[in-house]
């Protein structure tokens, strides 16, 4: 029986001993490996914070594409309030400061082009604001003339307009001065006449030599105060059309028979 319970306890001995061993085995191998992440952690470049002022200096390569890209997408603002563009038949005075002698009144010609005293060649105008011409007219007298300092006038030249016809009390062409609604057009032109659709008034407006856009508007009801965005703001070359109601088109004088088609009483 002592035998028997001595064999026992040194069967729990070298059980326990064996254990202890294969757990400073693993130990060991774990350090290696411990120590060789740590090193590539210490080799890989630390990232700023994003609440530093490192991160604030450097902001992340990310989101340098997306930049550029919502700036491409961007739709390009117009000046609200272009430069009047020189035209055919514009007449201008040039004044020159310090050479009097080349001051002169010029026309521009059919093509877009004006001839000027002492140059040799025409000098296109056509299209370009009193800026840009001045610009180029220095440009062009820098050649014969030392620092030319040129302030130009302009005479006569083709006004903003609008054009207002159909039914309205007096139609024809009218000049743009100001900001002006389609209703505030309507009555410079005169008003509705009797029989006008006022409804359905239709805007031209001209974009270009081959484009033209109609726009219909409800004018009876910007006159109610109502849909006060129907009433558009007038552009230069613009032209109202006041159409003829439907009841407009039935004769002055009809005879009594034909009267029971508009009225579904019978007429007495």
């Amino acid at each position: 029986m002592k035998a028997t319970l001595c064999l026992i306890s040194m069967t729990l001995a070298l059980i326990a001993a064996s254990g202890a061993l294969a757990q400073s085995q693993q130990a060991q191998q774990s350090q290696p490996s411990q120590q060789s992440q740590q090193s590539q952690q210490s080799q890989q470049p630390q990232q700023p914070y994003p609440g530093s002022a490192a991160a604030a200096a450097k902001p992340p390569a990310a989101s340098q594409p997306a930049t550029s890209q919502n700036e491409g997408s961007r739709p390009e603002l117009h000046q609200r309030y272009p430069r009047y563009l020189i035209g055919a038949n514009d007449v201008m005075d040039l004044t020159f400061r310090y050479t009097p002698e080349f001051n002169q009144e010029v026309m521009v010609q059919p093509d877009g082009y004006v001839q000027l005293k002492g140059l040799p060649a025409d000098v296109h105008a056509q299209g370009l604001t009193v800026v840009q011409f001045t610009d180029e007219l220095q440009k062009q007298y820098s050649k014969i003339l030392h620092d030319p300092v040129i302030n130009i006038v302009l005479k006569d030249f083709d006004k903003p307009y609008f054009i207002a016809g159909g039914f309205v009390g007096k139609p024809g062409k009218y000049d743009l001065r100001g900001t002006t609604t389609a209703s505030q057009a309507v009555a410079i032109a005169g008003g509705f006449s009797d029989g006008a659709k006022n409804s359905q008034v239709v805007l031209f407006r001209r974009y270009s030599d081959e484009w033209v856009e109609a726009k219909v508007l409800n004018l009876k009801t910007v006159l109610k105060g109502k849909n006060l965005n129907e009433d558009t703001v007038l552009q230069p070359g613009d032209m109202l059309f006041v159409p003829k109601s439907n009841f407009a088109k039935i004769e002055k004088y009809l005879p009594r028979t034909s009267l029971g088609s508009f009225f579904s009483t019978p007429v007495p």
